[in-house]
């Protein structure tokens, strides 16, 4: 018999009659022959109030009295679920996180599942039950009530189904599906009819409120297909899988995450674990960075860029301060009032162009962008606030998200073909190590015989990084990584790029005749680079990864001359008679989370 795991949101159970609809939804599968789990989470926004009252008491509430108390609003919705199912004459049984046996670390707030149990729940469903789960919760070791941070009853969704070997997850949310991007900002947004692993990834971590980043890290883990659908409608909605919807377009989507804050530390002395003692600093206070620049240092000194949320400013200055104390780099400057514009997409991998295009369109609209890194799948630009829905609108508008593409992929076929090959047995078996959320990484890559171009004195205005790769893209240079960066007090910025090595010297020639076109400070370049990468699934949520990564490197000796980040990776380059050897410690160093 087939099972499914459904999970309701609290705007999907906000209320007496919204608890009906959402049980006839499960009596519905349950009578079409499958055996069905329903994650719930808590009613509307019964959550909210519960911390409002816990603040009303204490200032500074215990984060294990918050767990304890913010359990309860799930236990409020299983029970009354269940009860409305009995009242239709179905047979239903509510159970928490701790009955489920949902087995987390002990981290109150932001706890990980290590294991889940699924004895008692499997006893359930074969007795004919509609087995009703507490989204967002579990036990530690100690029998401690947990909770699983933001998007938790998602991550129960998925983690429920990969143990149990589901055919299929269904999310009913208040939207009817994945979209291009978020339709509350633009209307032309399209609903998608199906979206990779990847590139959810990186767009729920660029602020896509469908899916939380840690149940889509789940699902890619272990396989489970997840068919986001409405609450209030039929619409067939989304499927989230391997495969992306289509192999001609370039980018599925576009976000905007609003309200970022950008941080430069001034004049970081260029020598090993420079990195190291700024980043573990923050990673120590939990603080997820997001764009990260270093650019290639003048004079024994560089410049170090990355953004954080803006609600997490304060104590990240905190953390650079610190940072810039212990290794002697020159101050620390910022800007509250930026916002970043990313397109994400698989096909931009294997097209060339795709920067010049989305720079180009933002250049035409008179939108200055401050910061640039890209990754296989993602290009993202750091623009001023007030000109952020406009540059949404422009790449939208760019990429015609709004338009299906002739090639895309029917939801229906892939849902047959994700059916049909799906090997539930060995993903059960790969569940047995007591750590499901552990941090897995699919590669430690290196890429040898790369080059670098970084043009300094880049005159900081609207345009420029447009008119740059477009010079570059006419002489057929393949680029790889691009970063941009603050390049000081005298308002330009640094561009560096790399290029396979074989393209060093047409490459230097074309930034020389960049550098007398628009008047350069001047250029540096470098043809004996390698780049290594670590990817995997996780990364932002485990923000360890990179503090690791630069530990290691800084222990061998070795520089790192440029990074940029992304959801999936995150990239380093660095001389390449050290590049073997640093690639060999990496995989030393992450041997238990490398997946063989």
């Amino acid at each position: 018999m087939s099972l499914i795991v459904q999970k309701f949101g609290g705007t999907s159970v906000a209320d007496v009659e919204k608890i009906r609809a959402a049980a006839r939804k499960a009596i519905r599968a349950h009578t079409q022959g499958h055996q069905v789990v329903t994650v719930v989470s808590a009613m509307g926004k019964n959550t909210d109030r519960l911390v409002e009252l816990a603040y009303e008491l204490n200032e500074r509430p215990p984060a294990r009295e918050m767990d304890v108390l913010l359990s309860t609003g799930e236990q409020v919705t299983v029970a009354l679920m269940a009860m409305a199912i009995e009242s239709l004459g179905y047979k239903a049984v509510s159970l928490t996180g701790a009955q489920m046996g949902i087995r987390t670390d002990n981290t109150f707030t932001k706890a990980r599942i290590q294991s889940i149990d699924t004895q008692r729940i499997q006893g359930y469903l074969d007795a004919g039950n509609i087995v009703i789960a507490a989204g967002f919760q579990g036990i530690d070791d100690e029998f401690n009530i947990t909770t699983l941070g933001r998007g938790g009853s998602d991550t129960t969704a998925v983690a429920l189904a990969a143990v149990l070997g589901a055919d299929t997850c269904e999310i009913y949310t208040d939207v009817d599906g994945v979209y291009t991007t978020d339709p509350r900002l633009l209307p032309e947004a399209r609903r998608v009819e199906v979206v990779s692993y990847d590139e959810m990834l990186e767009l729920a971590s660029l602020g896509a409120g469908v899916m939380h980043n840690r149940s889509i890290e789940f699902a890619k883990k272990f396989g489970v297909p997840i068919h986001v659908r409405s609450s209030f409608s039929d619409t067939t909605g989304s499927m989230i899988v391997a495969e992306c919807e289509s192999e001609s377009s370039p980018v599925c989507g576009a976000a905007m995450t609003k309200n970022e804050a950008r941080v430069t530390i001034l004049g970081v002395p260029d020598v090993p674990g420079t990195s190291l003692d700024i980043f573990s600093r923050i990673a120590d206070r939990k603080i997820a960075v997001d764009m990260i620049v270093q650019n290639m240092g003048t004079e024994g000194r560089a410049d170090l860029s990355f953004t954080v949320p803006n609600s997490e400013l304060a104590v990240t200055l905190e953390a650079a301060r610190d940072a810039i104390e212990k290794i002697g780099a020159q101050g620390v400057s910022y800007d509250e009032n930026v916002s970043k514009i990313s397109v994400v997409g698989l096909g931009m991998a294997q097209q060339t162009g795709v920067a010049h295009r989305m720079f180009s369109a933002l250049a035409e609209a008179g939108i200055n962008i401050y910061m640039i890194t890209t990754s296989e799948i993602k290009i993202s630009a750091l623009v001023p606030r007030d000109k952020a829905q406009d540059a949404l609108r422009v790449v939208h508008n760019t990429f015609k998200l709004d338009s299906v593409a002739e090639d895309a992929r029917n939801w229906s076929r892939i849902q047959h073909d994700r059916s049909q090959t799906a090997d539930l047995q060995s993903v059960v078996a790969t569940l047995q190590d007591d750590t499901l959320e552990k941090l897995t990484l699919t590669d430690i890559a290196l890429v040898p015989d790369q080059a670098r171009i970084t043009l300094l004195g880049v005159p900081d205005r609207p345009g420029i990084a447009a008119d740059i790769f477009a010079d570059v893209g006419k002489s057929g240079i393949f680029v790889d990584m691009i970063v941009q960066g603050y390049d000081g007090e005298d308002g330009t910025t640094s561009v560096s790029f790399t290029v396979p090595k074989a393209d060093y010297a047409n490459s230097r020639a074309v930034a020389e005749a960049l550098c007398k076109k628009f008047n350069l400070r001047g250029i540096e370049g470098a043809d004996d680079i390698a780049k290594l990468s670590v990817s995997g699934i996780g990364l932002r949520s485990h923000t360890s990864v990179g503090t690791i990564m630069f530990r290691t490197l800084a222990q061998a000796g070795v520089n790192i001359q440029m990074i940029n980040t992304s959801e999936l990776q995150v990239n380093v380059v660095i001389q390449s008679d050290k590049a073997a050897e640093t690639e060999r410690l990496l995989r030393e160093t992450f041997a238990e989370s490398l997946r063989s």
